[in-house]
């Protein structure tokens, strides 16, 4: 699968566009975890176990885009992004999105 944040790949021509594909994940916070980041907001410095844990979602919302890019047929994905909003005091959604498209 080949994905790009592009509208079109060079070199390749899009054949057929199958549409809007997307992934997403929620994820909440650990309290525990929320306690090392209060310290680290006052002294400063990266909050790793978010850092980790947003990197995981990204992955995953990806990962469920791309597999309903399969299940479509397509064998790239143009325009790629990601959004992420809050969802509650301590849940976050990532969404991955893009257009399936088969290549010629």
């Amino acid at each position: 699968m080949i994905i790009v944040t592009t509208d079109q790949i060079p070199g390749r021509t899009v054949r057929k566009t199958l549409g809007l594909v997307r992934g997403n994940t929620i994820r909440a916070r650990h309290v525990g975890h929320d306690l090392s980041a209060a310290f680290k907001n006052i002294v400063g410095g990266e909050i790793r176990d978010y850092t980790k844990m947003m990197a995981e979602s990204r992955e995953q919302a990806l990962d469920r885009m791309v597999e309903e890019a399969r299940q479509l047929g397509a064998d790239a994905i143009l325009g790629l992004r990601f959004t992420t909003s809050m969802i509650m005091q301590s849940a976050s959604e990532i969404l991955a999105y893009g257009t399936a498209v088969v290549l010629d």
